[in-house]
């Protein structure tokens, strides 16, 4: 079995490693988080998508808002089978958590996690209509390919190429997103009430890229699973998705350093 200071120089050199018999425990479990990362995010994502499908004005829109939704848990499925080569409990794990359970919409996360399933804080907060949707949709969706095309790079070779196939699906529903919100203007949705959505999501989308002190990220930096800082990313999906709020005359909200957020309540609400 490869030692701890071997892989990290090998890593360290270019190198990637092909199967779990090559990694060291430490390794493991850092990829482990970042794949249980992925698929919760997604499994939630998706879960919470499909309660907005119905909200979408027509079929047209219904019909890509289900596409979407079984397109997140495909891609779900495809890390969930890296994890169960890894001794993941394969078939406990979609029945674990309450996935489409939603915080009240007044709770600010932050960067501070919950207790449960491992999903990205953005999604355990509700949607509150179809504009909101779209908007949550592109914001996240731009953010989730940042996200994507830094991990296609790392030192796992079946993970990266897992979300290299991954990425420009995802690519395409931040699309959808933005022409959602685009076409919901152009038929004359009030502007106020689609500011407000960005309002609301634009600092929870950003909340997704972390802290910029943070022990994870050493970690993952030092096993060649990313490279970027929170800085470094954060900038690249603010260069994305800032002209695109300008040409749609709508305003950039400012965010803060992450904070921890605010203690979340213990009654949680459906999507």
């Amino acid at each position: 079995m490869v030692d701890e200071e071997s892989l990290v120089s090998f890593v360290a050199g270019g190198g990637r490693l092909s199967a779990p018999d090559n990694v060291t425990p430490r390794y493991r479990g850092e990829l482990m988080r970042l794949m249980a990362i992925f698929v919760d995010s997604e499994m939630a994502g998706a879960s919470g998508f499909a309660d907005c499908i119905n909200l979408a004005p027509g079929l047209k829109e219904r019909i890509t808002a289900t596409r979407i939704v079984f397109e997140k848990f495909n891609h779900a499925r495809r890390v969930l089978e890296l994890m169960e080569q890894f001794g993941a409990n394969t078939s406990q794990y979609i029945g674990a958590h309450p996935w489409s359970s939603r915080l009240d919409r007044s709770v600010n996360l932050g960067t501070r996690r919950m207790d449960g399933d491992m999903r990205l804080n953005v999604f355990h907060y509700p949607i509150n209509g179809w504009v909101d949707a779209v908007v949550m949709n592109w914001l996240m969706g731009q953010a989730t390919v940042v996200q994507i095309d830094e991990l296609t790079r790392g030192s796992y070779q079946p993970l990266a190429d897992t979300l290299s196939e991954i990425l420009p699906v995802e690519k395409r529903h931040a699309e959808l997103g933005e022409e959602g919100l685009q076409v919901a203007l152009g038929k004359g949705h009030d502007k106020v009430d689609a500011q407000a959505s960005v309002n609301y999501w634009y600092p929870r989308v950003a909340d997704t890229f972390g802290r910029s002190q943070s022990d994870h990220f050493d970690q993952h930096r030092k096993y060649g699973l990313r490279q970027k800082s929170r800085e470094e990313l954060l900038a690249r999906w603010q260069e994305a998705v800032h002209p695109i709020l300008r040409r749609l005359e709508l305003n950039v909200p400012q965010i803060r350093e992450p904070e921890e957020g605010s203690p979340p309540p213990r009654q949680r609400v459906s999507a």
